[in-house]
């Protein structure tokens, strides 16, 4: 489905990813790890058309080269940055509206499926996004992306702040994900929720992928765990 080759990207003059390769097959769930600046956020905005790049990328064989982030997301890639970008001031309702492409009548995706797999949203229905917790504006982010029926969804550090619980929550909706054949690329720091329910994972330090195997290969290789994700 996507395929990334020697991909170099850049803020200004500075040199971020230095010839970035990997690919991402349909229903697979990719962990992309590393410290932070090894430049796992980059090479997400790099796919989504948000940052200077140089290199090669294809969705479905077709060429990212000069596409515009909006005609990236309408060709069926879902972003849920770091940030998460809710619209504080809409309710749940409206911001999982905002989601949707089109009228949304042929998504694989419904409000009802997003509030059976997260009922505190559908608590929330009604309020104002900006008074959520911090996991439930993340559950929201992610439920909005997915409102857009991607067939790839890159989420970057979905667990970062949340309580325990939640952090299962979102490990449970990233397996959804994949029994309904979502593709998915992980960016995370936590080794714990990417081992567990990754098919793949992929180590990045310094702008380059130095590992890319299975959980249980990275479980086996202390070196790459001690130079590149232990602190």
């Amino acid at each position: 489905m996507l395929k990334v080759e020697k991909l170099h990207a850049y803020y200004g003059k500075s040199h971020v990813l230095h010839g970035v390769t990997f690919d991402i097959q349909p229903g697979e769930i990719v962990a992309l790890l590393g410290r932070n600046g090894s430049g796992r956020s980059t090479t997400a905005k790099a796919i989504m058309g948000l940052v200077d790049w140089q290199g090669h990328m294809s969705w479905k064989e077709t060429s990212l080269t000069d596409k515009k982030a909006y005609q990236i997301a309408h060709m069926g890639l879902g972003y849920v940055p770091e940030n998460r970008d809710i619209f504080p001031t809409l309710t749940v309702r409206q911001n999982l509206l905002l989601g949707q492409k089109g009228s949304g009548k042929n998504s694989r995706w419904s409000f009802d499926d997003m509030f059976k797999m997260f009922p505190r949203l559908k608590e929330r229905e009604h309020t104002e996004a900006g008074v959520l917790s911090g996991g439930e504006q993340q559950m929201l982010t992610l439920c909005r992306t997915l409102m857009g029926d991607p067939d790839l969804i890159i989420i970057d550090e979905p667990t970062e702040g949340l309580a325990p619980k939640i952090v299962e929550l979102v490990g449970d909706y990233l397996k959804a994900l994949r029994e309904r054949g979502i593709s998915v690329l992980l960016i995370e720091q936590k080794l714990t929720i990417a081992m567990a329910i990754s098919d793949r994972v992929l180590v990045m330090g310094h702008g380059h992928i130095v590992f890319d195997g299975t959980p249980e290969a990275l479980k086996q290789d202390a070196g790459i765990r001690k130079e590149w994700l232990e602190v």
